[in-house]
């Protein structure tokens, strides 16, 4: 299966929208969409998320379900170097990268100073927990730090794909690709859901990588042992849809410029 994450469009935080760049950011969006053969679409309930998603459904006659718990994961508690009130995932590198606990992909919400909200820990399970439903409705269930596939065996294959070499029932036919989802979400529960699904601390990945405004996340299901399924990220931070209209990618959500080329 393919899920693809899609963070909204250039935001306008105030008015809960995106801003006028973001309608341009969000009007190329859909034109690299509509022509994806997509299974179903979820979307924040979050207007920024909605206004990003609304060409695109609108372009393919399509609707998409609301889904309460892919709203932005913006639970806040004090920043130890500011004494701010902060979002909980966005310190200065020497803070977290000191507690050992956010290189871990559970304890991270019990360390200090995300310990002082029980909100962190309780929504940062629930989001893990609602996604793996999620999957479990197209025939992926949780075990342990991998997936299985439900009422259905694949071929074991010893070998990756290559030009000269497509063994173990690789092909490129869209046929052979099972479902493809997409969620119109946020930054932050982005990066939440890809460090359940790849196995990768939070912290880590929040902090490790940047995810433009309308940026494009495709993680796919490798099932090459038996009813084994785990999920790569074949494609992060994707903007070649902005590039290809002339569109500057916005650097919002993070501290350095984006690459224009």
């Amino acid at each position: 299966m393919r899920l693809i994450l899609i963070r909204h469009a250039e935001p306008d935080y105030p008015n809960n929208t995106i801003t006028e760049k973001g309608r341009r950011e969000a009007a190329a969006l859909a034109e690299r969409i509509k022509n994806w053969d997509v299974t179903a679409f979820y979307m924040s309930p979050l207007g920024r998320a909605m206004d990003t998603a609304k060409p695109t459904l609108d372009a393919l006659g399509r609707t998409a379900e609301l889904l309460d718990w892919a709203k932005e994961f913006d639970y806040r508690c004090i920043d130890p170097a500011t004494g701010r009130d902060h979002l909980c995932w966005d310190y200065v590198p020497s803070d977290w990268t000191a507690n050992e606990k956010c290189f871990t992909q559970e304890e991270w919400a019990t360390s200090d100073p995300m310990a002082q909200n029980p909100e962190i820990e309780i929504n940062f399970k629930r989001v893990c927990s609602e996604l793996d439903k999620l999957l479990l409705k197209y025939g992926y269930a949780r075990d342990g730090k991998i997936y299985r596939t439900v009422g259905r065996k694949q071929e074991n294959r010893i070998r990756t794909a290559s030009p000269n070499n497509m063994e173990g029932g690789f092909s490129d036919s869209e046929d052979d690709k099972g479902p493809t989802i997409v969620i119109f979400c946020h930054l932050g529960v982005a990066c939440l859901m890809m460090a359940h699904l790849l196995n990768i601390p939070f912290m880590t990945l929040t902090h490790g990588l940047f995810i433009p405004p309308s940026s494009i996340n495709v993680l796919t299901t490798e099932e090459r042992w038996e009813d084994e399924a785990s999920f790569r990220a074949q494609a992060i931070g994707d903007c070649a849809h902005l590039l290809k209209n002339g569109e500057r990618i916005s650097s919002a959500g993070a501290f350095s410029p984006a690459f224009q080329k």
